[in-house]
């Protein structure tokens, strides 16, 4: 019988969320719309990438 490779009961700390996302990068989006009286006054689109220098480079030798 074969282990499951993660713990369900472990506890997951800050520095390793940030060591997952700095290693594999994340994208993070979203849409910002301000409106008066429902007409659109401004729109703001988002696009965030976030990770390490190293996976980029490595992301970029491959592409």
């Amino acid at each position: 019988m074969q282990d499951n490779l993660y713990d369900t009961n472990k506890e997951i700390t800050i520095l390793d969320v940030l060591d997952r996302v700095l290693t594999k990068g994340v994208v993070i989006t979203g849409d910002i719309v301000i409106s008066v009286a429902d007409i659109d006054l401004i729109y703001l689109g988002l696009r965030v990438l976030l990770s390490s220098v190293e996976t980029m480079e490595k992301r970029k030798a491959v592409n």
